[in-house]
């Protein structure tokens, strides 16, 4: 996670009223509908995150029409900023719903709180079936030991984690490619401007989320990225 580049100064608007616009779009966001798949949408919201946040924003919609055809998909965003705030949305069934809920935060300085997405992603599966975590980020700042621990708890509460990097931090890497192991799911990594790419990933994350194996199982007939992660699966 990169320090704010000095050279292109952004303007916030104040965390309070970031809040408030989340908490709003998440009112009016569509509700759940029926027995859907179920997905967390994890990102690292950090300065360093701007264009990919951007990226994945623009590409959100495609784990919808993913799912479409394997029973639909309802979709949770989880977002860390700062050095403190980390927060969570209602599960919105559409495109829609979650490009509002993404369009009211910006990013800011700070550090990784991946612990705090990987507690919160395995408090929710203790509640109700989720079908997979996806999380995006460049960087990793937490102790691994205390990651590990949490990912182990994860995979005794059946979630899998799709760890996707930006980058090729090697302590980032080790990370999320542990976290992933550890919880039966897979990882992947791109590089700035690779939409294709997360593209791909995200496509074939959320056809796992709806259809399981065989939902990703069908994915990669077509699509080497689900043939990736079908490969580290277990």
């Amino acid at each position: 996670m990169a320090d704010q580049n000095k050279n292109s100064p952004v303007a916030h608007r104040p965390a309070s009223a970031d809040i408030a616009a989340f908490v709003d779009a998440a009112r009016k966001a569509p509700a759940p509908v029926g027995d859907r798949g179920r997905l967390i949408f994890a990102l690292d919201a950090t300065m360093s995150r701007q264009a990919t946040w951007d990226l994945a924003q623009n590409l959100q919609a495609r784990m919808f029409q993913a799912a479409a055809g394997l029973g639909g998909l309802d979709i949770q965003l989880v977002y860390f900023r700062g050095f403190s705030e980390c927060r969570a949305s209602s599960f919105v069934s559409g495109g829609q719903g979650l490009a509002a809920l993404m369009a009211k935060i910006d990013v800011r300085g700070g550090t990784t709180q991946i612990g705090k997405v990987l507690a919160h992603a395995r408090n929710e599966a203790r509640r109700a079936k989720i079908g997979a975590l996806v999380y995006i980020g460049d960087a990793m700042e937490e102790s691994l030991d205390g990651l590990l621990a949490t990912a182990g708890e994860l995979a005794l509460a059946g979630l899998k984690a799709f760890m996707f990097q930006e980058g090729e931090d090697a302590h980032a890497a080790r990370a999320f490619q542990e976290i992933a192991r550890l919880t039966g799911g897979a990882y992947g990594a791109f590089n700035a401007g690779a939409a294709h790419r997360l593209e791909a990933l995200l496509r074939a994350a959320a056809a796992y989320a709806a259809g399981g194996k065989a939902g990703l199982e069908a994915q990669a007939v077509k699509d080497e990225a689900a043939r990736l992660l079908l490969r580290q699966m277990r």
